[in-house]
């Protein structure tokens, strides 16, 4: 299964609602790669097993069920999270792009972008895509959420 869309980090008809800068919406994906859980519900610990300057490698624990993934990323433009497929999890790879229309413009927006194992077409995986996308389109907004209370949380007045 392939899906994308985008979601708008900044609502530019609401002067109510500070923007963010590019900085500040890298910053809250690269938290995303270090310590997922309040991004994953469910996930009740992650271990960083290997860093380097443009990558980890995790192990994810979701109860009994451990998920191996490695995360990549290009600073400020793209971070990608990829997993193998086991028994447990059907793997695949979730590339977030950071887009910004104008450069220095206050219209950004993250670019969502999944791949997985699920069939779209075939068997019972079949049967679930639409609601597996309508489940990551709702993982995304609340991850622009997430990405805006650490913002938030970091601002100095």
């Amino acid at each position: 299964m392939e899906f994308e869309h985008l979601v708008e980090v900044n609502n530019l008809d609401d002067p109510a609602i500070p923007n963010l800068t590019r900085e500040e919406v890298w910053f809250g994906l690269l938290c995303r790669a270090e310590d997922p859980r309040p991004f994953l519900p469910g996930l009740d610990s992650c271990e960083v097993l290997t860093r380097s300057e443009t990558a980890l490698t995790r192990c994810l624990s979701f109860g009994k069920v451990q998920i191996h993934d490695a995360v990549r990323w290009q600073a400020m433009d793209w971070i990608c999270f990829e997993s193998a497929a086991t028994a447990e999890h059907p793997g695949g790879r979730l590339t977030i792009t950071v887009e910004q229309p104008e450069p220095a413009g206050p219209a950004l927006f993250l670019r969502f972008a999944y791949r997985t194992t699920l069939s779209e077409t075939v068997g019972d995986d079949a049967k679930y895509v639409e609601y597996v996308r309508s489940a990551y389109h709702q993982s995304d907004v609340d991850t622009v959420r997430v990405v805006r209370m650490i913002a938030e949380s970091t601002r100095t007045e």
